[in-house]
């Protein structure tokens, strides 16, 4: 290649570089997502293309051979970037946390729920505990206590309406 060919060939990537360099990152921006990622594949698209024309190839059309050496170098970046399976992050020492939260709140829930039973009339107490507590059928109830299923399931219900206007008044 003479000094005149590169010449030449400098002032028309440098045109290139002007005209569609913007619309190359754009382009590559909205591919990949990230600012950085996008310039450093544009530079390359004009690198590889600038090592082109020194190999002596020909370019007919300037923007559309931009637009497809960045269209693979988008390509191969997406082709790079492979997800981290869990085995292999837990291997590095990272552990996934677990929101317990709400498993805990239900739980203290329930504990003052059953605290409460204490404060209810002592017809209900029996009841509530032996439903809720033991968690014992309404048949099982009824052989312990003698009671209907039927007056078991009022009592049960009206408990729970006064378990309720107890635990929202505390």
């Amino acid at each position: 290649m003479t000094a005149k060919q590169k010449t030449t060939q400098q002032a028309i990537l440098s045109v290139a570089h002007e005209d569609y360099g913007k619309k190359l990152n754009s382009y590559a921006f909205f591919r990949v997502s990230s600012r950085a990622i996008s310039e450093d594949l544009v530079q390359d698209t004009f690198r590889k293309t600038w090592s082109y024309l020194v190999k002596g190839g020909k370019i007919d059309v300037m923007k559309s051979f931009l637009y497809h050496v960045l269209k693979d170098l988008i390509i191969d970046e997406y082709r790079k970037r492979k997800s981290s399976s869990l085995d292999a992050l837990m291997e590095k020492g990272f552990e996934p946390g677990e929101d317990n939260s709400q498993r805990l709140i239900n739980i203290l829930d329930g504990k003052r729920a059953i605290l409460l039973i204490a404060r209810l009339p002592e017809k209900y107490q029996k009841i509530m505990r032996m439903r809720y507590v033991q968690e014992l059928s309404l048949k099982e109830m009824a052989l312990i206590t003698g009671q209907s299923k039927e007056t078991l399931a009022v009592q049960i219900h009206r408990g729970l309406e006064k378990l309720k206007a107890l635990y929202n008044f505390v």
